[in-house]
């Protein structure tokens, strides 16, 4: 009896090893190279999968997620001869995982040793003041040459980055004094900038003031023209309506007698300021004849008279 259950125990232990041999599970983003004596097989996707005992072997087991790894410094020559230590990270991922397990014996290795070769080359063909503002353009040179190299590999190279880029000591302290220097003449070119800019704008200000000045000086030559011009108007006007009403009172009944009044009124008044203002005065013949000048103010009148009704 202790026989048979040692015996059922080891048949049981024997398709417990032979399960685990033929049935396999493959996570997602993972892929498993199955070799059939000794040869390549199948590549197992993500799944549950049998296996032939004894037979099938899983060889290589691959992640098909995006990696990243350290590509150590070096040290870079640039072309102008100067020492620079460089480190990055590289991306890539496997695409087709029969090549990465036959293609190469270790691809990480190889992808890593060849981004420091083609670094190098790239380095070396800038300056040094370039290889800053040229990081770009480097990272995408690099990522061709070794996407080139990696294809029959199976593994696509996704991604380079330039993480620091160390120039010798002595080198950086001259770098920072000739950007001190740039700054310090950036200064000064703006400065300079800044006091043409304000003396065109001063000048520009006082030639605008002039020509404002001017215009409207002679704006109010013109304006005071035309403010004397219709004065003139207004009072030549206001003159004529004046002899006119003049005129037309005269025609009326009693007009005549009425300007016979005023002209003697004005030449008394008239007389009496001469009087007053000048210390030699000038007396006429026919002072006290007050009527025998006004007779003659009214026959001149009357002389004047017909050629301004002409001319009216």
């Amino acid at each position: 009896m202790s026989g048979l259950l040692t015996v059922v125990l080891v048949l049981a232990v024997l398709i417990a090893i032979i399960i685990g041999k033929t049935a396999v599970v493959v996570p997602q983003q993972s892929a498993f190279v199955v070799e059939r004596l000794g040869k390549y097989h199948s590549t197992l996707g993500a799944g549950f999968h049998i296996l032939v005992p004894f037979v099938d072997v899983i060889r290589y087991r691959h992640s098909l997620k995006e990696a990243a790894a350290d590509i150590p410094e070096q040290v870079c020559i640039t072309r102008d001869n100067v020492q620079v230590h460089v480190d990055g990270v590289i991306y890539l991922q496997v695409l087709n995982p029969e090549r990465a397990s036959y293609g190469v014996a270790d691809p990480l290795f190889a992808i890593s040793q060849l981004a420091q070769t083609t670094l190098r080359s790239e380095i070396g063909k800038i300056d040094l003041d370039k290889t800053f503002e040229e990081r770009a353009h480097i990272n995408i040179q690099v990522v061709q040459e070794l996407d080139k190299a990696s294809e029959p590999w199976g593994i696509k190279v996704l991604r380079y980055e330039i993480k620091n880029i160390t120039p010798p000591q002595d080198v950086l302290a001259a770098m920072e004094k000739q950007m001190r220097a740039e700054r310090e003449k950036r200064a000064v070119i703006l400065s300079s900038e800044g006091q043409r800019d304000a003396a065109i704008n001063a000048a520009e200000g006082e030639k605008q003031q002039v020509i404002k000045q001017s215009e409207a000086h002679r704006q109010q030559q013109i304006n005071e023209a035309e403010g004397q011009s219709s004065a003139i108007l207004a009072i030549a006007v206001a003159t004529a309506e004046g002899i006119r009403k003049v005129a037309d009172a005269i025609n009326v009944p009693g007009g005549t007698e009425a300007v016979q009044l005023r002209v003697a009124e004005q030449y008394i008044e008239r007389f009496g300021e001469l009087a007053k203002t000048g210390n030699s005065l000038i007396v006429p013949a026919n002072l006290t004849d007050v009527a025998g000048m006004v007779a003659t103010a009214m026959n001149v009148m009357s002389r004047r008279a017909p050629g301004e009704d002409a001319k009216g």
